[in-house]
């Protein structure tokens, strides 16, 4: 997409691919500066459907290793990767307390990716409090691929399945508290799922419990999308290609589904118009006005970028919201 010729310099440098440009942004996100907000409005709508996936577990579960094997089938494949990784706080600093990322240094002078860690700064749901509008600037920037991965934080980290059209879940194998833990909520956002250090004892038996769980969930109707349950050695590099596979599968089974694109994309739109109101406003809900038309239209026009999330929740909220 081209850059607008109306566009501010940052933000047309930041459409342009611009790294610099876009981490600085991303740092005055994180840093709640409302000088940012202006800078959001002029790059929402230049988004360009960036496919996303959020890598979410348990911690010690590897999540960074296959962070970084899915980097590299993707930059094997031609996609430009953008990696977005949420940690804890540093109780010293305030930052991102980097630990395994030290495992995906072979892509740092990748031009072709970009990796960014973010702290939680104590935000619930295992996301930085900035991870949505971090994504959305990604996104402008042109990146093919988003990845996410998400601190492990048990049942409060549903919140992923609002970031992303993609989540997967990985476990380890063990005594089954992990999968069990997945039973507190996460276990049904999950769109794959996938049983990491398979050559563990009781990689097997976790795969089983997984299946046994999903076959006596709810019941996801004829057309619904069917989660598989896989085993990887990230380390080794075992089963990357059927996690691939997987991948490749939700983004068809999506692409011949579209009322499920668009209930997914409204259902993002919902969210981004929630935290954007309660960034403006304190935390006013928004629930009230769910049935009003106008209200449908507004997350409408916001899924499909014809407007952006902060113009609509100054327009909801009145001259009090700015």
């Amino acid at each position: 997409m081209s850059k607008s010729s109306s566009s501010s310099p940052e933000a047309a440098a930041i459409l342009s691919g611009d790294v610099l440009a876009a981490s600085r942004l991303i740092r005055r996100i994180e840093d709640g500066d409302p000088a940012a907000r202006p800078l959001l409005k002029e790059i929402y709508r230049s988004g360009r459907g960036a496919r996303t996936i959020a890598l979410t577990g348990p911690p010690g579960v590897g999540k960074s290793t296959l962070a970084d094997q899915l980097i590299s089938e993707f930059r094997a494949a031609g996609k430009r990767v953008a990696l977005l990784a949420v940690d804890p706080t540093s109780p010293f600093t305030g930052g991102a307390i980097l630990g395994d990322r030290v495992r995906l240094a072979r892509h740092f002078t990748d031009p072709g990716v970009f990796i960014r860690s973010m702290a939680t700064r104590g935000h619930l749901g295992g996301l930085a409090r900035a991870s949505g509008e971090a994504i959305q600037v990604l996104d402008a920037m042109g990146w093919d691929v988003i990845l996410v991965e998400t601190v492990g934080v048990g049942q409060a980290e549903i919140e992923v399945v609002h970031m992303a059209e993609t989540v997967v879940l990985a476990l380890a194998p063990g005594e089954g508290d992990d999968v069990q833990a997945a039973k507190a909520g996460i276990l049904e956002i999950a769109h794959i799922f996938v049983v990491n250090k398979a050559r563990r004892e009781g990689a097997e038996r976790s795969v089983k419990m997984i299946e046994e769980m999903l076959h006596l969930g709810p019941d996801r109707g004829p057309n619904s999308w069917t989660p598989p349950v896989l085993k990887t050695e990230a380390l080794l590099g075992e089963g990357i290609s059927d996690l691939m596979e997987a991948v490749s599968a939700r983004w068809t089974y999506l692409a011949s589904h579209p009322e499920v694109a668009e209930a997914l994309g409204r259902s993002r739109a919902r969210h981004v118009l929630t935290e954007t109101i309660k960034t403006l406003a304190a935390g006013r809900a928004i629930d009230s006005r769910e049935g009003e038309p106008e209200f449908q239209k507004i997350l409408a026009d916001i899924a499909a970028r014809k407007e952006d999330p902060y113009t609509a929740a100054e327009r909801l909220l009145g001259p009090a919201g700015g």
